[in-house]
């Protein structure tokens, strides 16, 4: 059995693994990857994990970790992913850039998870491009680099290049390329294996919090979003919200005018609506039992009210969340996207085929069929 998207071959990733890389989204980006493998009984994929000189890096918890590989004898990739984390700004240096920029131009596919935008944005990759990065460093790389156009979604592909933010996002980033790639069932099924309620999707977006928009110069800001988020259900009325925090109607609306952009009302029914949406995509419940639970009189209200803010009634939502794989759009647009580079071979022995055949005990070792191989 072969890897027909990628021409016959596996799809060669190299993490780039930066000083305190977060360990966390390494470790879900990769998982992806191996139980790809496992599931599909193939060789899907192969990883390896890079640094300039080929010596043990540490992560922000502490463990050090020995590369595969420094940059003079890296192995021919597909795709490059930055691996970042604490400190971003500080570790990195121009052999990082340059090292990028050559990769991009041999027709290397560009990624980056948790902070590891901040570099790719650094080397000049995300000009013009969309990406995603951890909300700390949002703000931060939004000022450096103006024509990058960051987003507030927990991933991003756009073209190219592939970014994401930090925690377990990578996961949900890798499981939405190899669904791309190799169709829905598989994407799901790795999925249940990690025992994840749901794939998030592109639309998804990064909660930032309150605390690190406003600081801690806005107390009573704070309280008031804290009580509305802790009153979906039973909303409270605006002149009730005013009268916890001691401030008057007036003085609350200017504070969110003046902090948020927005009125209370409008803040409040969009974290609302925001529920609803979790509730949508997550649950089996009626749309009727989630406007009672998002604080909605009547069915045909929150529909309204959902519409206008969302761009689409909650009905259309739940169906996108639930659709089934369409395999030749997704075959089409992993071909047209994809620009590969050939692995030399002296390359030492993957990784991924040492997992791979400790995984063939598993009675889930392939136990997903992929479309047009096994049946032909």
């Amino acid at each position: 059995m072969t890897n027909e998207i990628n021409g016959g071959r596996p799809r060669s990733i190299g993490f780039l693994l930066l000083n305190n890389f977060t360990m966390i989204s390494l470790a879900a980006a990769v998982e992806a990857l191996r139980m790809a493998n496992q599931l599909s009984g193939e060789e899907l994929y192969v990883w390896y994990t890079i640094t300039i000189d080929g010596q043990p890096v540490s992560a922000s918890d502490g463990i050090t970790i020995t590369p595969d590989a420094g940059f003079d004898n890296c192995p021919g990739l597909d795709t490059v992913i930055v691996a970042g984390g604490l400190n971003v700004t500080k570790v990195y240096n121009r052999i990082h850039i340059n090292w990028l920029q050559e990769r991009e131009r041999k027709g290397c596919k560009i990624g980056a998870i948790c902070t590891g935008a901040y570099l790719l944005a650094a080397a000049g990759l995300l000009d013009g491009y969309e990406c995603s990065t951890h909300w700390e460093y949002l703000a931060a790389l939004q000022e450096a680099f103006p024509r990058v156009k960051c987003s507030s979604r927990l991933f991003s592909f756009d073209r190219n290049r592939m970014t994401c933010t930090g925690g377990t996002v990578p996961l949900d980033m890798m499981l939405n390329m190899i669904k791309l790639e190799h169709g829905y069932q598989l994407s799901t099924a790795i999925s249940e294996m990690f025992i994840c309620d749901r794939i998030r999707d592109e639309s998804d977006q990064q909660k930032i919090p309150l605390r690190h928009v406003l600081g801690t110069t806005q107390p009573k800001l704070l309280e008031i979003v804290a009580l509305m988020e802790a009153n979906i259900e039973e909303v409270i009325e605006m002149d009730e919200l005013a009268h916890y925090v001691n401030l008057s109607r007036r003085q609350m609306e200017r504070l969110f005018q003046k902090y948020l952009d927005c009125s209370p009302s409008r803040y409040y029914l969009r974290l609302r609506l925001l529920r609803a949406r979790q509730l949508l995509k997550q649950t089996s419940m009626s749309i009727i039992d989630i406007a009672a639970a998002c604080g909605f009189v009547s069915s045909p209200h929150f529909s309204k009210c959902y519409r206008e803010q969302m761009g689409i009634p909650p009905r259309d939502e739940r169906t996108l969340a639930v659709q089934g794989d369409d395999e030749e759009l997704f075959e089409a647009a992993a071909i047209k996207s994809a620009q590969f580079t050939r692995l030399p071979s002296e390359a030492k022995e993957f990784v991924s085929r040492d997992t791979l055949s400790e995984a063939k005990t598993e009675s889930t070792f392939g136990s997903v069929h992929l479309k047009g191989k096994r049946d032909k």
